[in-house]
């Protein structure tokens, strides 16, 4: 693969590769660090299944780049089969000063609006697809295209018991009663959480393999306490720019963090299925 890629990465850039080695992260495909003869590097995302789909996610970090000031890596080839970008430093440790300008940096993208929720295109998440109709309505998005659609993904495969599945549809019924219209659909990038983000030196670097639409925020900030991304630090500034509606914390954190556990019911199985079932079971379902 090595010598293969190197070649490659040498054709589409009309630059000299003289060494390449794996990073680790990136859910489609392999990721490769490239060495140039000039001395800079790149990375190098390497998909070889039958249906590859990396240009998608060369299709959202273009997306971001253009319109938006979230620090994301240059997209400087993007195919089906190989996505080179841009090389940025860092690693996912934040300190408290990393995580206030991580929460300035998603501020800012969540300022940017749009006039119904959803997205131009289907995106990816974890290398799932990931649907984006336009829909005006925040909470019939949120039931539809997220909670119900991948849970029935997870259910056909067989990750997701019957009766589990019939407990979220249930619930997903009744959402009204705990999530209410956010006053604007804000872009997220979609999958912000530790192995996606890059600090160094005290600040964010760049945000990886987005799964970008426009929704309402608290999912990406529910999302960021999942697996304990970010903390106090980051919420204290966050809220200091766009302040937390009351019970987000108590109450719709937990709602919205189902889609992500979905997400993984979807992929690995396992404890994931009896995360989703303690919050159903908080909830009364």
């Amino acid at each position: 693969m090595s010598k293969d890629l190197e070649r490659r990465v040498e054709t589409v850039l009309n630059q000299v590769a003289v060494s390449s080695s794996p990073l680790s992260g990136g859910s489609v495909g392999e990721v490769y660090k490239v060495g140039l003869a000039d001395g800079r590097y790149v990375a190098a995302k390497v998909d070889n299944q039958p249906a590859p789909i990396l240009e998608l996610e060369g299709s959202m970090l273009t997306y971001l780049a253009q319109n938006s000031q979230l620090p994301v890596p240059g997209v400087l080839f993007s195919d089906s089969r190989l996505l080179v970008l841009e090389y940025l430093p860092g690693t996912s440790s934040f300190n408290s000063s990393s995580q206030r300008h991580a929460a300035e940096l998603l501020a800012e993208l969540h300022n940017i609006a749009a006039d119904r929720f959803g997205f131009s295109y289907d995106t990816l998440i974890g290398g799932l697809h990931q649907p984006n109709p336009w829909k005006s309505s925040w909470v019939d998005f949120f039931r539809e295209q997220r909670l119900l659609f991948m849970a029935n993904q997870a259910f056909e495969i067989g990750r997701l018991p019957e009766a589990l599945f019939k407990r979220l549809q249930a619930f997903s019924e009744r959402l009204d009663l705990w999530l209410k219209e956010p006053t604007q659909p804000s872009l997220i990038h979609g999958d912000a959480w530790t192995g996606n983000i890059l600090a160094l030196n005290g600040q964010i670097t760049g945000f990886l393999d987005p799964a970008v639409y426009f929704a309402d925020a608290e999912i990406e900030l529910s999302f960021t306490t999942l697996f304990g991304t970010f903390g106090d630090s980051f919420f204290k500034r966050y809220g200091e720019i766009r302040p937390l509606e009351p019970g987000f914390l108590e109450t719709r954190r937990d709602i919205y963090n189902l889609y992500p556990l979905l997400v993984h019911v979807r992929l690995f199985g396992g404890s994931y299925v009896a995360s989703v079932g303690r919050i159903l079971k908080r909830f009364g379902y």
